[in-house]
């Protein structure tokens, strides 16, 4: 059913809330300009909270039904039973899917994109607690994204690491793929600034390191704490600030960790989340950046960092790097002592910070949404051609 006037694009955005997922949805359509890819009409599947923050563009539609308002499991029966009929109502020539979870028919070829590591990492996904709410929607989510991402006409990768790691699950992906990185925004954007010696700080002006990331047991931000600690036993005037939600259990015990490691907070500082706003102030008055992270896709908190302009301190793990490469010196996320050599090194050597701060610069300049959206209609506008050119 593709049109001789162009093409009509459907998103299904009904479990996009919050978040990435939002930022990436609306980054995409703010940034992008799919007439030019072929498409003259791009109709969206949303909520009424996520679509209040895309933009208004002639060739926009947004669509919230009262089913997709509804509560995750209506949610659900609506994507698979609903969804696909008001596809064909809409006219919709091909379907995008970047939560990753296709319906289980569709009249149009679809294209799908796999964001969230964890389904495809038992190990970290155990790190939860093995008969763990987290654990178990995971399994799920693993089976409902497999099946999603073999059936679907093209899948978007973020990243080699996450391809590597898909395709050896599923047994290989014989359908066209696309490696799309996600985008960076241009506030983050800081050339480096001069390093400071670690003999000019002190308590009162103290070295700073900063780690963002939500509070959950794969990021790792107690070993963190207690890596900050053995640098300020060891007379180094560190300053630890953590930002990020809690999450469950794990928040609450990071919390009685600061309060046992630092009670009264001199040196280890939690504000829990900060809006992302404003985000891009607190990487700019950092000395470090920290990250340590064992399970990710795509790190757009490593990425923001580097477009900071500073020194990295990272997991080794996953796609850390291949995305951070030779900007970054690396720390086994699972060993405080590990972080501590890491984060000390970079705090005695002031011309590695400069260096590495530099490098990571640079290659933050390859993170582009303007990119990332013409690269993604393209994708799916060769994907949708292609399904015609075999009918």
């Amino acid at each position: 059913m593709l049109g001789q006037s162009g093409l009509h694009l459907g998103i299904d955005a009904t479990n996009i809330r919050q978040g990435g997922g939002v930022t990436h949805l609306s980054q995409l359509l703010q940034a992008g300009d799919p007439v030019a890819a072929g498409f003259n009409r791009v109709t969206v599947w949303t909520c009424q909270s996520t679509a209040e923050t895309l933009p208004e563009r002639s060739w926009l539609v947004k669509r919230s039904t009262p089913w997709v308002e509804a509560a995750l499991p209506r949610r659900m029966v609506g994507q698979q039973l609903q969804l696909p009929q008001d596809l064909v109502d809409a006219g919709c020539d091909v379907l995008f899917s970047p939560g990753g979870t296709l319906p289980s028919w569709c009249s149009v070829p679809a294209v799908t994109m796999s964001q969230n590591m964890l389904p495809f990492e038992p190990l970290e996904a155990a790190l939860f607690g093995r008969f763990s709410l987290m654990r178990l929607k995971m399994m799920l989510l693993r089976h409902t994204q497999s099946r999603s991402f073999r059936r679907a006409d093209g899948m978007i990768f973020l990243t080699r690491y996450a391809e590597t790691v898909v395709s050896n699950a599923l047994g290989g992906i014989f359908n066209p793929t696309a490696l799309i990185p996600h985008g960076i925004e241009p506030r983050f954007l800081q050339s480096p600034r001069p390093q400071r010696q670690l003999a000019a700080c002190s308590v009162g002006n103290p070295f700073r390191v900063l780690y963002v990331s939500i509070l959950m047991p794969y990021k790792h931000q107690m070993e963190v704490a207690y890596a900050a600690s053995q640098l300020r036993a060891e007379g180094f005037p560190i300053e630890m600030r953590f930002i990020g939600a809690p999450w469950g259990d794990y928040g609450r015990d990071f919390r009685t960790l600061l309060d046992r490691l630092d009670p009264k907070r001199e040196f280890l500082l939690w504000s829990g989340a900060e809006p992302f706003e404003s985000l891009h102030a607190f990487y700019q008055r950092a000395d470090v950046f920290a990250f340590a992270s064992s399970c990710e896709n795509l790190p757009n908190i490593l990425i923001e960092a580097m477009a900071a302009g500073l020194p990295i301190a990272s997991s080794d793990r996953g796609p850390m790097p291949e995305v951070l490469a030779e900007a970054g010196i690396y720390f086994n996320p699972e060993v405080s002592t590990s972080m501590a050599d890491a984060l000390r090194k970079l705090a005695l050597d002031v011309s590695l910070r400069v260096k590495l701060a530099e490098l990571a610069w640079c290659r933050a300049q390859a993170y582009s949404w303007e990119r990332c959206a013409s690269d993604t209609f393209a994708f799916i506008a060769q994907v949708a051609q292609q399904r015609r050119g075999s009918q």
